[in-house]
């Protein structure tokens, strides 16, 4: 998927087809301009725990389990930002013109809220319950974000190897933007998505039927109330 994604890029910005040895200008770009650098950085934000919504407005924030309640819920997004700068020279002679690419890339979550029904008091039994499996999938996301950057560093060091990028001048900046526009971005969304994929696997049937029948019988008995109203 990387490289289809990247190959209309790799045509239209690589070596000149007419260059079997080093020019002038390609002495000139290689030798005496910055090298071309990706720099990715991932950061926490944090999290909070909102005891405050209710079962009903839980399971409204997650529908899709009928006849059943949301007891708590982990929630974030994913966010990027991603930067393009770099020197560039042109070389009217032949046309072309070089440029070595900085492409800054911020992984990074927006604040992660845990919630827990507010019919569940903290400290109760069911309420530790409810927020140890929640904690599970804190920890997922947390623990997704630093491999994500490895896996996405590496890429961009393949793509990005310090060195300089060549295009017709005029085109090498917009070019370099359309890569990210179409090509980096999906790819980077796609890597933090897999998290996905990964929660679904703590919320099982058997985890939900455990949880249910966990303290003697506490979260059924907090559960009736509310399917009441």
């Amino acid at each position: 998927m990387l490289a289809s994604a990247f190959a209309f890029a790799l045509g239209l910005l690589g070596s000149h087809p007419c260059w079997a040895a080093r020019t002038a200008f390609q002495v000139r770009c290689e030798d005496s301009i910055d090298k071309a650098v990706s720099v990715l950085t991932s950061a926490q934000n944090g999290y909070t725990i909102n005891n405050t919504v209710s079962l009903h407005g839980l399971t409204a924030m997650k529908p899709g389990r009928p006849n059943s309640f949301v007891l708590g819920l982990t929630r974030t997004e994913s966010r990027m930002s991603i930067g393009l700068n770099g020197a560039m020279l042109k070389d009217p002679l032949s046309g072309y013109e070089c440029v070595a690419p900085k492409i800054t890339v911020s992984l990074f979550y927006s604040p992660i809220v845990v919630y827990v029904g507010r019919e569940f008091s903290p400290g109760s039994c069911a309420y530790q319950e409810i927020l140890a499996h929640e904690m599970r999938h804190l920890k997922t996301y947390l623990d997704h974000l630093p491999k994500v950057e490895v896996t996405v560093r590496a890429a961009l060091s393949k793509r990005f190897d310090n060195k300089p990028l060549y295009a017709p001048a005029g085109r090498a900046r917009a070019l370099l933007q359309q890569e990210i526009n179409t090509g980096w971005m999906t790819y980077i969304k796609n890597e933090m998505a897999k998290v996905e994929l990964l929660q679904a696997a703590i919320d099982t049937p058997q985890e939900y039927a455990r949880l249910s029948k966990v303290c003697k019988g506490e979260v059924q008995s907090l559960i009736r109330p509310a399917k009441r109203h």
